[in-house]
């Protein structure tokens, strides 16, 4: 039967190679591998389309190969839902950082609802440590979040371009710039008044 390789990383930035040399390294060699390079974790295994691609091809009795169950998906609702559907499908699901532990065995159903509620809190508690930091820093000052695409004189001229009935849409390319930002410029003016 057949051994597919799923492989993903979240920015175009980084290559999956690494992944597919430390299952070949485990002593697995795959017919097929399914690469998605670019998408979070945060997207359903369901959604992704190389996932999906992989889902469409393979068959009862066949074997997927992971090298970390964060390449599954970060949502622990999404993991097991998606260990779940190989199950029913007769796929065997083998994570290498897992000891090569096939997650549809009883035992690995066990160990993946564990370490899926664990990553999921480990998430949780970072995105509320981030938020504490952020009203901390706004506290002391500082500013937090993105940057913005305009510079303080570009806002000004903005501000005079929509006093004069200018639009959002002609205002975001003429800047070169989201109409979201041009839109907090507007808001930023009614705050004013």
């Amino acid at each position: 039967m057949a051994i597919h390789a799923y492989l993903r990383v979240s920015t175009t930035d980084q290559t999956t190679e690494n992944q597919l040399i430390e299952i070949e390294r485990a002593g697995f060699k795959p017919e097929y591998v399914y690469a998605d390079e670019g998408v979070s974790g945060g997207v359903l295994a369901a959604q992704r389309p190389e996932f999906q691609r992989f889902l469409g091809f393979a068959r009862a009795g066949e074997t997927l190969v992971v090298s970390k169950l964060d390449r599954l998906g970060r949502n622990a609702m999404d993991v097991l839902g998606t260990v779940k559907l190989l199950e029913e499908r007769g796929i065997k699901l083998i994570v290498l950082a897992l000891g090569s532990l096939d997650l549809t065995s009883s035992a690995g159903k066990l160990m993946l609802a564990m370490l899926a509620a664990v990553a999921e809190m480990e998430r949780d508690l970072l995105i509320e440590r981030t938020k504490a930091g952020m009203v901390r820093a706004k506290a002391e000052g500082k500013k937090v979040g993105r940057p913005s695409k305009l510079s303080d004189k570009q806002k000004a001229e903005v501000r005079k371009a929509l006093e004069a009935g200018e639009t959002i849409y002609g205002l975001a390319k003429r800047y070169d710039c989201p109409r979201g930002t041009i839109r907090l410029v507007r808001k930023s003016m009614e705050g004013e008044k």
